[in-house]
């Protein structure tokens, strides 16, 4: 964890730009029975059953030490 910190805590280089990148999984869900739409006087009715349609991972690459997010230090 310190070497990550340090990396992160170097000035800021153009030409040598450090990347970030975080992984997150996440289902893949689907209703069992359609949702009973809102009318006047009674909210929309959503079943708590799913049946689960997989799985996928989320990625997100960032380049932490830009101009942009320096600013805000």
């Amino acid at each position: 964890m310190e070497d990550v910190l340090e990396v992160y805590s170097r000035d800021y280089n153009p030409v040598r730009p450090v990347l970030a990148m975080d992984e997150k999984p996440f289902q893949l869900l689907d209703e069992v029975r359609e949702p009973i739409p809102a009318k006047p006087g009674s909210v929309k009715k959503v079943d708590s059953e799913y049946e689960r349609k997989g799985t996928c991972s989320i990625f997100i690459f960032t380049e932490p030490l830009t101009r942009i997010n320096r600013k805000s230090k």
